[in-house]
């Protein structure tokens, strides 16, 4: 189904910015190294993101698309 690619891609893409933002990928080393990381941001085509929001929303959008939730119904 499309719906658990769409989730893949989403939990994918968090993993990978969780890895360039902390080096790792280890739950305790990440959450003790969040406050180094409040004030950074992505550049994605010419705009700045804030690194805990898009990690955030793809966390967020890699669950919803691997639970099938409603508005990724295909």
């Amino acid at each position: 189904m499309i719906v658990n690619r769409v989730g893949d891609v989403g939990l994918a893409l968090a993993i990978s910015a969780i890895f360039l933002s902390f080096k790792t990928v280890d739950y305790v080393t990440v959450f003790a190294l969040i406050p180094c990381v409040i004030d950074t941001t992505f550049s994605i085509f010419f705009f700045d993101f804030d690194r805990l929001t898009i990690i955030s929303f793809l966390l967020f959008f890699g669950a919803l698309g691997k639970s099938a939730q409603i508005g990724l119904h295909i």
